[in-house]
């Protein structure tokens, strides 16, 4: 395992402490969604990676879930947090699981 492996790792189980699991009506969230420009990582315990590119830059936020609001999910610690935006919440097309995020479709790559 590198160094990158190791520290994501050693953060995802410190977020995970933190966090409180998905609650059973939205475990359809759970999994790893991709897109050409954004990756989110929701964890069964609430703990979320999220990294998005865009203008030669990158966006990244770490932290647990601290509420689900409609299809909408709250990431980060006390005050300092981010609302995720669902505007089509999870679901299956074609065989394939989607959802958008922010205004970007991503794709369920794994659970």
């Amino acid at each position: 395992m590198n160094l990158k492996n190791i520290l994501i790792v050693a953060v995802m189980l410190f977020l995970s402490a933190c966090s409180s699991p998905v609650p059973k009506d939205k475990l359809d969230y759970v999994g790893e969604w991709k897109s050409k420009e954004m990756v989110l990582l929701i964890m069964k315990d609430g703990t979320v990676a999220y990294k998005r590119f865009r203008n030669g830059g990158s966006t990244s936020v770490n932290g647990p879930i601290q509420e689900f609001r409609g299809d909408n999910f709250v990431v980060g610690f006390g005050p300092i947090s981010t609302t995720f935006k669902v505007s089509e919440p999870p679901q299956e097309v074609d065989g394939v699981w989607q959802m958008v995020v922010d205004g970007v479709r991503v794709s369920k790559v794994s659970e």
